[in-house]
Formats: structure tokens, C-alpha cells, sequence
């Protein structure tokens, strides 16, 4: 494999099969080192970039046929200035870095990945909430520094422990991942209240599908899976925080921009919700004056719900199987036919 110096990507072809010229524009999230490409360079020529700056889309994409990316943007006017491009897979679920109506009028289709992560996003939503319910890091923290030697008592906690047995989870989005974070949910002892715009039998089976504002009224916990949609962006801000319990606990692994930050920062810093404990903000990597930054009980950790290893590999075999469907003339995971 050749190296380009990884700062600045890595490139590889080392693909036997000619047929098609592959390229990777942004491989290094999905897999900085411990899977293997070689399921799509059996596929092609295959050339993968760990990153590749917004300066660089054009070139690197050169005469490729088939252009996989995750976060790299494909506007109109770089599919336009493409004309070899007659594939495109989206790395993730989102394929909201794609211009979808301009790549189907140039008869591109454009491929996302469905449903690799529900397990790992609906346990690392309640992974957040684990954490602000017991501060296990903080406690553990405490005790290798010797403050549970030195005390006077069996025991301390620094925070208030709570038990969410009883108590109700609201989850906003009840599709795969909504639902199967309502499973554990309910198997912690909650009662689940659920908003969808599309009710269904199996989300039926694990909690109650109710209007907005009655989960804005009744859950102690809300857990945000829904997409964005302009009707969705900003749906969490002070007028929908007002409608919610004094005290309670919201939860975001879905998107950013589902959330006023400011408003969301506010209502932490007064008390109104207890906590927060997000994966995503709206802009991505977070800026360093983010007000959620300096809110208080809020947990931020750097969009990783999707990122363990068993989810990864799901998303590359899906990638590699959207692929090669359509080499032989068959659509799988079409999001823009």
C-alpha cells in the first residue's frame, strides 16, 4: 500500500480487478487501521484517502467511476465538473453531504447505509444516561486518587444517584434505533412513551405512541433518533424545553441541529433540565465556544455512537454489497431513485 503521510491521507492500488476506478475520499473514520478493504478492491482499481479537503474533491476524484465518502460533500457544481462519476455510496446513514437531485438528474445513483448501528447508537444512548444517573468515571476517579481510602465512611457519592426504574422514557424518532433504545429502556424497569410520524405494530410492543407535547409532559428522560428534516431542525429549543418536567434529562446521538444549543445551555445552567448527555452538536468537530461547552451536567462526547468495530464492519460489507448490486444492474439502498 502506498503511503501519502497520514496527515494528509493514504492512497492504495492494489486492486487486481480493472473494471471500475474506486475512490475513498474519506476513509479513516470507518476504518483507521483495523478492518480490511480488500472485499471492495476485489470490486476494482480502489484508491483510499483518509481525509480529503474541500480543495482537493476534484482531483481526487479525477476519472473514478464509483466515489464512496462519509462527511465529504458532493455538490452539484463538483458533480457537474465529474463527468466519469456514475456511483456514489454515502458511508453513514445520513447522506445529507450529497446533492441527491443533482446526481439523479445526471442518472447517479446515490447509496446510504441503513441500519448498520442500531445496536451501538441504542446502547451508547443509554450509556449517556447510565453515566448521569451514577457518574461511574467521576466516582472511580475519586477512588484511585485515594479519596475512598482516606474516608471516614464505607461509602460516598459526590452526586445525586438516581434509579430509573419506574420512571419514563420518552424517545422522539421511534424507527430501528428509537426502538431498540426503547428495549433497554424497558428493560431497566421505564415506562416508554414514543412520537413517530409513522406508528408501527413492533414499536407498539415496546412503548406508547403519544403526541409530542404529552412526551414533553410526562417523560423524566428524552432521547432524541429522529432525522433531520427542515420540520425537525431546532425542535428542541425554549419554547418545547418550557413544555418538558423541571428536571429532566434529555439525550442526543441522532443529529445536532435537532437542538438550540444556547437554549438548550440555558436551561441547564437554570436547572430546568437536570442533564444532558449528547454525541453530536451542530457543528462537527465541536467549535471551542459551543455554549453546551460551559453549561453545566452536560456530557459531550465526540460523535462515537456508531464507532465500534462490529458496527464499522457492518457498514463496510453493506458498502461493498450496495456496490456490487449495482455492477450487476440491481438497486439495494437507493435513497435517490
Amino acid at each position: 500500500m502506498q503511503e501519502e503521510g497520514r496527515s494528509l491521507g493514504r492512497a492504495s492500488n492494489r486492486g487486481k480487478n480493472r473494471m471500475i476506478k474506486i475512490v475513498v475520499l474519506d476513509g479513516y473514520t470507518l476504518n483507521p487501521g483495523d478492518l480490511r478493504w480488500d472485499a471492495l478492491e476485489a470490486l476494482g482499481e480502489v484508491t483510499v484517502y483518509d481525509r480529503t479537503p474541500a480543495d482537493e474533491i476534484l482531483s481526487r476524484i479525477g476519472d473514478a467511476d464509483a466515489v464512496l465518502t462519509n462527511k465529504t460533500p458532493l455538490s452539484a457544481e463538483t458533480l457537474a465538473r465529474c463527468p466519469s462519476v456514475r456511483y456514489i455510496g454515502v458511508l453513514a446513514t445520513g447522506y445529507n453531504v450529497v446533492d441527491t437531485l443533482a446526481a439523479k438528474s445526471r442518472g447517479i445513483p446515490v447509496t446510504n447505509i441503513p441500519s448498520y448501528g442500531t445496536a451501538a447508537v441504542g446502547q451508547f444512548a443509554i450509556a449517556m444516561l447510565l453515566e448521569i444517573c451514577h457518574h461511574v468515571a467521576h466516582h472511580s476517579e475519586a477512588v484511585h486518587a485515594g479519596r475512598w481510602s482516606s474516608s471516614l465512611d464505607f461509602c460516598f457519592w459526590d452526586y445525586p444517584l438516581i434509579e430509573l426504574a419506574g420512571k419514563t422514557m420518552g424517545i422522539i424518532g421511534f424507527g430501528r434505533i428509537g426502538q431498540r433504545t426503547g428495549e433497554i429502556a424497558r428493560a431497566l424497569g421505564m415506562r416508554v412513551l414514543a412520537q413517530d410520524a409513522y406508528p408501527n405494530d413492533a414499536g407498539r410492543a415496546i412503548g406508547s405512541y403519544v403526541e409530542l407535547d404529552t412526551l414533553y409532559k410526562e417523560s423524566d428522560v428524552i432521547s432524541l433518533h429522529c432525522p433531520l428534516f427542515p420540520e425537525t431542525k431546532g425542535m428542541i429549543n425554549a419554547q418545547s424545553i418550557a413544555k418538558m418536567k423541571s428536571g429532566v434529562i434529555l439525550l442526543n446521538n441522532s443529529r445536532g441541529p435537532l437542538i438550540v444549543e444556547l437554549d438548550l445551555a440555558d436551561a441547564l445552567n437554570s436547572g430546568k433540565v437536570f442533564a444532558a448527555g449528547l454525541d453530536v452538536v451542530s457543528e462537527e468537530p465541536i467549535r471551542p465556544d459551543n455554549p453546551l461547552l460551559f453549561a453545566k451536567n452536560c456530557i459531550i462526547t465526540p460523535h462515537i455512537s456508531w464507532a465500534p468495530k462490529e458496527s464499522r464492519q457492518r457498514l463496510m460489507d453493506t458498502a461493498v454489497e450496495n456496490l456490487s448490486a449495482w455492477l450487476n444492474g440491481e438497486m439495494q439502498n437507493i435513497v435517490n431513485g
